[in-house]
């Protein structure tokens, strides 16, 4: 995480090393420093050289950032529903030194709805989801390769982080880690009224 300047990717720089969730616009915030640590330190089995990520949610792209930097010679798909934080997220990415990552297709910036996955550059070794889910959504499953992890908050008032393995035989478990309080993942449509 040291590699990244989270100043690049907030839109008040003053409060960007706050360990809190900031405001991004578009009804969507950055997490605090302290919940991406937990998903790296999560998710870090899994990541590495040449490794295939999903980030939904992505956002500003700080956690794609972070998450290129861990899987050299890899590909980070970065997921977003909302066209203009996704725009915004390659000009985060680029003023940050990663124009190059994106260029070569090494970051994948895409707007789509991350509920669904992104089918096209599947399966991943990890995925990283960065809204609560009322449930966990099948199709992330699915393109979780075998073995795969996914970290993923779950539920609407009360909300769990849930770990999701798959073995290399295809079976699935579940493990909750801690409780949390993200922004619900939605549509593009609920986000704009507000969930």
């Amino acid at each position: 995480m040291t590699k990244v300047d989270r100043a690049n990717y907030v839109i008040r720089k003053s409060e960007a090393y706050e360990d809190s969730p900031q405001s991004i616009g578009h009804g969507a915030t950055i997490s605090a420093p302290h919940m991406h640590a937990h998903a790296i330190e999560h998710l870090l089995d899994y990541l590495g050289p040449g490794k295939r990520v999903l980030d939904v949610g992505s956002g500003s792209g700080y956690l794609s950032a972070v998450l290129h930097h861990l899987v050299p010679g890899g590909i980070v798909v970065a997921i977003d529903h909302i066209p203009e934080l996704v725009d915004w997220s390659r000009s985060n990415l680029r003023q940050d030194g990663l124009g190059p990552a994106l260029d070569r297709g090494d970051i994948v910036a895409v707007t789509g709805d991350g509920r669904q996955g992104y089918s096209s550059l599947a399966k991943y070794d990890a995925i990283h989801v960065g809204a609560a889910a009322p449930t966990i959504p099948q199709q992330l499953v699915d393109q979780l390769k075998s073995p795969g992890r996914m970290f993923i908050p779950v539920g609407t008032f009360t909300q769990q982080i849930i770990q999701v393995d798959k073995d290399e035989n295809g079976k699935v478990t579940k493990k909750n880690l801690m409780g949390v309080m993200y922004v619900p993942l939605t549509d593009a449509e609920g986000q704009k009224r507000g969930y």
